[in-house]
């Protein structure tokens, strides 16, 4: 039987990567399409095409990519340097923007046009902005052991009363402010107290208990108001004649008020007391001749992720993390020759890939008396290896340029430039 003759419809394959791309075609086939109002990405994207079939030998070879394939590549590449570039800068500076403002977020990443920050921003874009350092996350932790000290509190204060009651030494604190919370009436002066609703199954904090205040300044410094007159520790009594003036360092005036602060406390008072698990007990056993009244201060602890009623925003409701940083895409335009050279060999190294996954399909092609083998898994094994290579080199050289680093490279600048000013020899001027 005779061999027949193959008479194909075409000798040419039905996708054909061609060598130049077209400015009108690039908005209509990006996936996304995040990019598609700037014209100067879409003069990228069109010039990636020739790039790419070039790099691929498209003027030997056939390659099997549309435009469209390549369009979506660059776009992608751009995505990928903006991803990689503000987990940079969220490494730099995520402490000074925790508990600042964040944003809302659109499908694409953007910020909503019409939402608050956006209206505040006025066009500015974070991603684009240089920080102001602060020191708020540090200080938000030193005030959580400042309140131990009682020097500070992330909760406000409150204050509650009890009355006395004759032949009762112990008084159940938790009760009687959650009663007052529940009642929103104060035990001793029955009015409205400020943290009415808000104890609930929360325990109070006591910090104090006291029934009045010792008033230790006046007598620390005298009926002269403190006009020439230092306290002298030694006697607590006080240098106040006309004549005479202790120079002191403000130190030990403050250590000398105290002091005294604390001996009023001590010795002054006929009562002590002891709290256990909230429940204040007073010694010695309450008589008719005690104050009619006891105070506390105490605080009602709130959860981590809450704002407090003090009228102040503390940010718990800001950014908490990279998750709200209000980051954008960076605009292709604020993206320099460094960056754009980045895009443009990653996005061929996208394309490589999308060819590779094409061409796998079927490694060998049957033709009549012969089989055509394709590279697809060279291909696929090369743009894996690439893309891993061209993110490294990246991230390596973002690594270089964190503020610790260009700190680090300053000071270093700095003491070799001392040194070098060493050796200059100083000239004598005679005149």
């Amino acid at each position: 039987m005779a061999v027949p003759t193959l008479t194909p419809a075409s000798t040419l394959s039905a996708i054909v990567l061609p060598s130049v791309g077209t400015l009108g075609d690039v908005v209509a086939t990006l996936p996304l399409g995040i990019y598609s109002t700037s014209a100067a990405f879409i003069s990228g994207a069109t010039d990636q095409v020739a790039f790419v079939y070039k790099k691929l030998g498209g003027d030997i070879l056939d390659i099997e990519l549309t435009t469209g394939n390549v369009y979506a590549a660059y776009e992608e590449s751009v995505l990928e340097y903006s991803y990689i570039v503000n987990l940079h800068q969220a490494t730099n500076a995520l402490p000074s923007y925790l508990g600042k403002t964040t944003g809302t977020f659109n499908h694409d990443g953007e910020l909503v046009s019409g939402s608050a920050l956006y209206t505040a921003l006025s066009g500015n874009r974070v991603e684009l902005a240089y920080p102001k350092y602060s020191l708020d996350f540090v200080r938000n932790i030193g005030r959580a052991f400042a309140v131990e000290g009682g020097l500070s509190s992330n909760d406000p204060i409150y204050s509650a009363s009890l009355d006395t009651v004759d032949t009762q030494q112990d008084y159940n604190l938790q009760d009687i402010i959650e009663s007052a919370s529940v009642n929103n009436i104060d035990a001793a002066t029955g009015g409205p107290v400020p943290y009415a609703g808000k104890l609930g199954n929360k325990r109070a904090i006591i910090r104090r208990v006291f029934y009045k205040t010792p008033a230790a300044m006046w007598r620390f410094f005298g009926y002269y108001g403190g006009l020439n007159t230092v306290g002298n520790l030694s006697s607590y009594g006080q240098y106040a004649d006309d004549s005479t003036f202790e120079v002191i360092p403000v130190w030990q005036n403050k250590l000398q008020a105290m002091a005294y602060e604390t001996s009023i406390y001590t010795r002054n008072s006929h009562y002590s007391f002891e709290i256990k698990n909230n429940m204040l007990r007073l010694f010695p056993v309450p008589s008719t001749v005690t104050p009619a009244n006891f105070w506390v201060e105490f605080t009602i602890p709130t959860d981590p992720w809450t704002e407090n009623d003090t009228g102040m925003d503390t940010g718990v409701h800001g950014i908490n993390n990279m998750n709200t940083l209000p980051f954008a895409n960076i605009p292709y335009e604020s993206i320099n020759s460094i960056g754009k050279q980045w895009i443009r060999r990653y996005a061929l190294v996208l394309c490589k890939e999308t060819l590779g996954q094409v061409r796998s399909k079927f490694n060998t092609i049957p033709i009549p008396g012969e089989t055509v083998t394709l590279n697809g898994t060279a291909l696929l094994s090369e743009a894996a290896t690439e893309k891993k290579e061209l993110r490294d080199e990246l991230k390596t050289i973002l690594a270089e340029m964190i503020y610790p680093k260009i700190v680090e490279q300053q000071a270093v600048l700095s003491d070799n430039l001392q040194k070098i000013e060493q050796k200059i020899p100083s000239l004598v001027f005679v005149g």
